[in-house]
């Protein structure tokens, strides 16, 4: 893929990861608000406005090296990468081990959500065009496929139980509390690990292909 097929992809994939990844951080805060944490609320988490929540690693560096290292190597660009978490003081919080398992879950079931409700109105588009369709059908039925993808990814991605990631904060909250310590140790090197998951093997992409391909099936 040539310098103009990756640009046009990466502009293409930009929206819905953009949306994908304030959304997640924004069900975080709705959750932890609800259970008696409001520390998103009071820092102005609690928006829809993109620049609130991007962060200079997630969602610049890694996306564009992605891009940088398709076009590198001629392939697909597949965009990936996360935002600033939001604030969350588990003291606060009504049940704290308890409620921080449902705060971590919020965030991956939030684009799970959204990639259900993406193969869902690509499915009645689907159903209401001809085969082949171009133009702003084509566009709307790309982006509704990027959406699933984006969102799937970012889903399953979130849920390896590997510290600072969602999953990772739901085991925390398993564990028993001696253990538990012990594991936090990971919060520090965590990204590390994450970022090289990402950039260095298909382990993410091998998780979520399995549920891409049957949301992209049950839509046709």
């Amino acid at each position: 893929m040539g310098l103009l097929g990756v640009i046009e992809t990466v502009a293409l994939q930009a929206g819905p990861l953009v949306m994908a990844i304030v959304l997640h951080e924004l069900a975080h805060g709705w959750v932890a608000r609800a259970l008696g944490d409001d520390t998103a609320a009071r820092a102005g988490r609690l928006s829809l406005n993109p620049i609130r929540h991007l962060d200079p690693v997630g969602s610049f560096l890694v996306p564009g090296l992605l891009a940088a290292g398709a076009y590198a190597t001629g392939t697909r660009p597949v965009l990936f990468g996360w935002a600033r978490p939001v604030p969350i003081d588990g003291s606060r919080l009504r049940h704290p081990r308890r409620d921080m398992v449902l705060v971590a879950l919020a965030g991956p079931l939030t684009n799970l959500l959204l990639a259900f409700a993406a193969s869902a109105a690509l499915a009645t588009l689907a159903r209401a065009t001809a085969p082949g369709a171009g133009g702003a059908l084509g566009l709307a039925a790309e982006l509704l496929v990027v959406t699933v993808v984006v969102n799937c990814v970012l889903g399953v991605f979130n849920l390896l139980p590997v510290p600072p990631l969602d999953g990772g904060r739901v085991l925390v909250a398993a564990l028993p509390r001696p253990i538990a310590r012990r594991f936090r140790i990971l919060d520090g090197v965590g990204m590390a690990v994450v970022v090289l998951l990402v950039m260095q093997t298909n382990v993410v992409s091998a998780l979520a292909r399995p549920v891409v391909e049957w949301l992209l099936s049950w839509a046709g």
